[in-house]
């Protein structure tokens, strides 16, 4: 469990296929905060997928990415220097500075737009229909591991799906969103609660299996 609040800002060390069909990747990450503590079978998640640390060295950790990870994120198009966000599982004893994020992607947007304004950035996003239902204004989304308010969404049937988020300068100097480049994909985990809300509304309706 995380709450999407990146901890450091981190750099993709080396990626090498992993196993005898090559659908998996080992990706070791330099982190130096997030490495400092880490032991095998720590999750720690990078640019907002919870990944598995299978070895750990000085400032560096390696995890497995299995194919489910590749198809449902953009970790596919990550190289050796890419920047990514990092953030270690929450502590129970912690404060939850940001809201509850599973490291669980749901899928991919692209950057639609990016405007500036006084002291803060508005970026739009493309919204796959199929998540449309889960973000709403004022609530709670995930980019690339990012805890954000939803400033704007599209209205329900519009042509073009959106939703924005306005950055302010910390977020933008912490995070590869600071640097994202129009057209870039980024990671979206919706809010799990609305999801568990659906499911059991949906239950609800039909009633249980018997």
């Amino acid at each position: 469990m995380f709450t999407g609040i990146v901890e450091e800002l981190g750099e993709v060390v080396s990626i090498t296929p992993a196993g005898t069909t090559g659908e998996s990747l080992l990706m070791t990450v330099r982190g130096p905060l997030v490495s400092s503590d880490v032991a095998h079978g720590d999750s720690i998640a990078v640019n907002g997928v919870c990944l598995t640390v299978v070895e750990q060295g000085e400032d560096i950790f390696t995890a497995d990415v299995m194919k489910e990870s590749l198809d449902r994120s953009s970790l596919g198009d990550l190289a050796p220097g890419s920047p990514v966000n990092l953030e270690r599982a929450a502590r129970v004893d912690g404060r939850l500075g940001g809201h509850i994020v599973q490291g669980h992607v749901d899928g991919t947007a692209a950057l639609l737009s990016r405007t500036p304004g006084d002291n803060w950035d508005v970026l739009r996003f493309g919204l796959d229909p199929a998540l449309s239902p889960y973000v709403v204004e004022k609530g709670s989304v995930t980019v690339d591991g990012t805890s954000l308010t939803v400033s704007a969404v599209s209205a329900p049937g519009a042509d073009e799906e959106f939703f924005e988020v306005s950055l302010i300068p910390e977020t933008l100097r912490a995070t590869t969103l600071g640097d994202l480049a129009i057209g870039a994909t980024v990671n979206i985990e919706v809010d799990v609660i609305a999801k568990y809300v659906e499911r059991i509304t949906a239950v609800a309706s039909t009633g249980p299996r018997v």
